[in-house]
């Protein structure tokens, strides 16, 4: 946990932006595997981190805003359960690291929601993630569990966003810690990568170092030769000379927050011609948006022109063809950038997509779009000072989506199928890095950096 102080002053800009009504917060509860006693590794809801910094489960938070009243609900160990996972402080010792001083069994959340209600009185809740969650909230508030999501409070949701968005110093600080730990995973990755050895074997390695170094995985960890599929997971099989690894993959510090980088890293230690080509043109995108990413800049906009310098340069290679800002606008360059540029990082991969991805990254002024591409691009309004943002663009070789769109006669005038023949067997290319939002513009907060420009992985390789 952070200091006391610093989940007080949260808990009271969150007030103080609600104005009124009854807030509640569920922490999460232990997930069986594939059984009740065997379960994953507890990681707690990141908005129960953000204002009460709890990591136990089987808890749940209450904010009267109209009587500024803070509550800890929650059921104290037995005996029983204390042989097995040992002596843990009593509901009301952990409240009081958070600075709440008012407990309760769990039990007694539902007298004090009826109370609310009875009076009249709002109650705000977010959206769930967890359906053992929704049915608990559904049971509180009279609601379908698949119903509860839609009845989330917009007001509470965009109060959390404004708040968890721009991050505060003691953040920066674990986020500049998951990023050391991003680079000892890739480094890893980069250093092993050769013929012969298994996808599974190097994303187990780097697993370990996440484990080791911090809490776990920011996400399971994407390492393939196949990287043109975004989130495939790594096979029992073995690199093979001439192809590339994709890795994309972070680890959570202990405060759980997160790092989320990618590299791509040829299994033959050199860039074949064509990879080159295709790598520099990666490069050139990623390094546009770290250079043109500032304060109050649309993130669209940096989406939109990584999209034209991507276009323009296969076109240079004969892959696409025509006027560029026609192709971008048709959406024809999403054959090859089916996705977004870049995501909020925070105490999610992800930051806050639970809240709807609406509500973090777009307005009624600037609605998410339905294209087919831009319609997975996870922010698009203005950056602000202390953003912290990945920078990830990619070229991605999609076969059966080339095949797809070549049968249906779609982009042909942007796109030449024939030139991309040559490429079935090619994969897929990403380049990620992330960055905060600063003065002078989107820089890289981590001092070690795992190498991405094609001639600092090749002299990496070579070492």
């Amino acid at each position: 946990m952070f200091e006391k102080q610093i989940y007080v002053e949260r808990r009271k800009a969150l007030k103080e932006k609600i104005g009124s009504g009854l807030i509640l917060f569920f922490g999460n509860n232990e997930a069986p595997c594939n059984y009740p006693g065997n379960t994953y590794k507890f990681r707690q809801d990141s908005c129960f981190l953000y204002y009460f910094g709890l990591r136990r489960d089987a808890l749940a938070a209450a904010i009267d805003v109209d009587n500024d009243q803070e509550y800890i609900f929650g059921d104290d160990i037995s005996i029983d359960t204390m042989v097995w996972v040992g002596c843990v402080p009593t509901v009301k010792e952990l409240a009081a690291t958070t600075g709440i001083s008012k407990t309760a069994p769990m039990a007694e959340l539902t007298n004090l929601v009826n109370k609310a209600k009875a009076k009249g009185q709002e109650i705000l809740f977010t959206p769930q993630c967890r359906y053992d969650l929704k049915v608990k909230l559904g049971d509180l508030m009279g609601l379908h569990p698949l119903k509860v999501d839609e009845n989330a409070s917009v007001k509470l949701i965009k109060a959390i966003v404004a708040q968890r968005t721009v991050k505060a110093p003691e953040e920066i600080e674990e986020l500049k810690k998951a990023g050391e730990i991003g680079y000892m995973m890739h480094t890893t990755a980069q250093r092993e990568c050769r013929e012969g050895v298994t996808e599974n074997y190097l994303a187990g390695k780097i697993d370990g170092i996440a484990h080791s170094m911090g809490a776990m995985n920011s996400f399971p960890t994407i390492l393939s030769q196949h990287g043109e599929i975004m989130h495939i997971m790594p096979k029992n099989e073995p690199l093979q000379a001439g192809r590339l690894m994709l890795c994309d993959a972070g680890g959570e510090t202990f405060e759980h927050y997160c790092s989320d980088h990618t590299r791509t890293t040829p299994v033959s230690r050199k860039f074949t011609e064509q990879q080159k080509e295709i790598y520099q043109i990666v490069e050139t995108a990623h390094d546009w948006i770290k250079e043109h990413a500032k304060i109050d800049v649309m993130w669209k906009d940096m989406q939109i022109g990584a999209c034209k310098v991507i276009t323009e340069h296969l076109k240079q290679l004969g892959i696409m063809k025509g006027n560029v800002d026609d192709a971008v606008y048709s959406g024809a360059h999403a054959a090859f950038l089916p996705c977004g540029i870049g995501h909020h990082m925070g105490l999610d991969v992800h930051d806050l997509e639970g809240l709807g991805q609406k509500y973090v990254g777009f307005d009624d002024e600037h609605p998410q779009s339905k294209q087919f591409g831009m319609k997975y691009l996870r922010y698009g309004i203005e950056l602000k000072k202390n953003f912290i943002m990945t920078i990830e663009p990619g070229v991605y070789f999609i076969m059966h989506l080339l095949d797809d769109w070549r049968a249906k006669g779609l982009h042909k005038d942007f796109i030449n199928y024939e030139a991309c023949e040559k490429y079935r067997n090619f994969g897929g290319i990403r380049i990620e890095n992330d960055v905060i939002i600063t003065d002078k513009g989107a820089e890289y907060y981590c001092d070690k950096i795992a190498p991405y420009h094609l001639k600092d992985v090749e002299d990496f390789l070579s070492e």
